[in-house]
């Protein structure tokens, strides 16, 4: 089993990667992250399709692929846990999740992506969306193990 975070940009030390660092430690799941970065000054669209393209080298070619994206779909945290549960029973755990740069992701993720998953309408820095998913990974693994850190 791996669940692998694969995301544009390197965080830097701040609240958001102490926030990070608390919640993927809590995790009982082994985690990566792999993080990408164009260096170059490339047009929007352009710098997409080449964050795609680096996303792609780093996401386990047989993992069930989570792109975050405004236009997807919005899950409350047990629906969550439930899906997140099948999909690592059938996928044998290789999860990946992938947070694309400013603009958004390149066609070459929406195309390879299981699923696409939104956060609410509200749009949150990436740095801290990297935190939210690890909470929501310790908070899914809480609800599946019946952990009393999940109330409802």
């Amino acid at each position: 089993m791996q669940i692998t975070l694969a995301a544009v940009g390197r965080i830097k030390n701040g609240p958001e990667k102490d926030l990070f660092d608390h919640y993927a430690a809590r995790l009982r799941w082994p985690f990566a992250v792999r993080e990408v970065e164009e260096k170059k000054k490339l047009p929007p669209n352009q710098l997409k399709d080449r964050e795609a393209e680096l996303l792609l080298g780093v996401i386990p070619d047989n993992a069930f692929l989570i792109a975050l994206d405004e236009r997807g779909r919005e899950y409350g945290s047990i629906d969550f846990a439930t899906k997140l549960e099948g999909w690592i029973d059938q996928y044998a755990g290789n999860i990946a999740f992938a947070i694309g740069g400013a603009d958004g992701h390149g066609d070459a993720i929406k195309s390879r992506a299981n699923t696409l998953w939104s956060l609410g309408k509200a749009t949150w820095p990436h740095m801290l969306v990297r935190a939210l998913i690890a909470e929501q990974l310790f908070r899914a693994h809480a609800i599946q193990t019946n952990h009393p850190y999940h109330r409802e």
